[in-house]
């Protein structure tokens, strides 16, 4: 395999940092492509568009956030 990264060897740690890496820049590049949508110039839209729009974003990144609040192990305590 060509490059400084060798994904079979990679721990888990590096796979983490590289996929992570990819994916929040892919979703930060799609948040930068949609506030495109707000040219009124272009688009007509109203504000509650944009609530449900923010809303279901919103509401996804909380399961996500959630998703890894919940892989972390707790130690039980009476």
């Amino acid at each position: 395999m060509s490059g400084s990264t060798n994904k079979k060897n990679e721990t888990p740690k590096d796979r983490f940092k590289r996929l992570a890496t990819l994916r929040t820049n892919e979703i930060l590049k799609k948040l930068r492509i949609l506030s495109n949508c707000a040219n009124r110039s272009f688009y007509d839209y109203t504000d509650e568009d944009v609530k449900k729009i923010f809303l279901a974003i919103e509401e996804e990144l909380k399961v996500a956030r959630a998703r890894f609040k919940r892989n972390r192990k707790k130690e039980f305590k009476l």
